[in-house]
């Protein structure tokens, strides 16, 4: 019998008022995400930009066509072939850049969770990424000490690419060859950069830089550990606290000085 060849069923030609007759093999179509989003492409990418812009001031064509190229937004083309933008595809352009911006997801993971909300998951479910109890960020949705495998596995990468980051010096093993947890935010910020094609060995300035700005956070605390009195946990939580303070002062000051250094290539 020929793939296409069945004998006829017994309650074939026994159907409703009504019924279709290919209802049983049709496929059912699934709206993708965002559902009940108008995708009628009315948008040119300038229009995209005014929409977007507010929130994330570095987006340019150019990253729209590179979010294009990984699939991760399929806007209609005009017969001139210019791009056009519906309602949907601007909000999965947001929640792509809130997930690169806040989580720093590489565009795999992303695409995997916009897939997972196509197919009417939650997408949250893929992201192994949890709050503590204050509402502040975890490094991830990890503890303890890890391996570089349990790594990989929560990041979406190969092993061997946490393994190159180690190699680099990027990351650094405790003495049984275990990584901390925060590893995990370095891995994903490293895959999402690796998508432009930086390597684990481009990002040893980044490691310095690291150290030199975790060196005056140490100078500026080390004076508030040095207590020697009764009250050792009391400085102890103000050190801790300061260290917290000074550190993310010196995060947000590198950030607004790559950020400058960047729209100055584009002026």
């Amino acid at each position: 019998m020929s793939p296409t060849a069945r004998s006829a069923s017994p309650h074939e030609g026994r159907r409703g008022p009504g019924h279709d007759v290919g209802q049983e093999t049709r496929p059912q179509l699934v709206e993708p995400w965002p559902h009940g989003v108008s995708r009628e492409p009315s948008m040119r990418i300038s229009d995209v930009l005014a929409e977007l812009g507010g929130d994330f001031p570095t987006l340019t064509p150019s990253k729209l066509r590179f979010l294009e190229e990984h699939g991760l937004v399929e806007p209609r083309r005009t017969t001139g072939g210019y791009r056009q933008y519906s309602r949907a595809d601007v909000e999965r352009l947001r929640y792509v850049l809130r997930q690169q911006r806040d989580s720093y997801l590489p565009l795999k993971v992303i695409g995997e969770q916009l897939a997972a909300l196509d197919r009417g998951q939650a997408a949250e479910l893929l992201t192994p990424r949890l709050a503590a109890a204050d509402g502040e960020r975890t490094g991830a949705a990890l503890a303890g000490r890890l391996s570089v495998q349990a790594v990989a596995e929560a990041a979406h990468v190969e092993p061997g690419f946490v393994a190159d980051l180690v190699e680099a010096g990027v990351l650094t093993p405790g003495p049984t060859g275990h990584l901390d947890p925060w590893a995990y935010d370095v891995v994903l910020a490293a895959a999402a950069l690796a998508e432009h094609g930086v390597e684990a060995r481009h990002l040893r300035s980044f490691r310095a830089a690291a150290d030199r700005q975790v060196s005056v956070v140490e100078q500026i605390v080390a004076p508030l550990r040095g207590h020697r009195t009764g009250a050792v946990q009391a400085h102890q939580a103000h050190a801790a606290s300061v260290a917290a303070e000074v550190g993310e002062l010196c995060g947000t000051l590198h950030t607004a000085l790559v950020r400058a250094g960047v729209a100055g290539l584009t002026s």
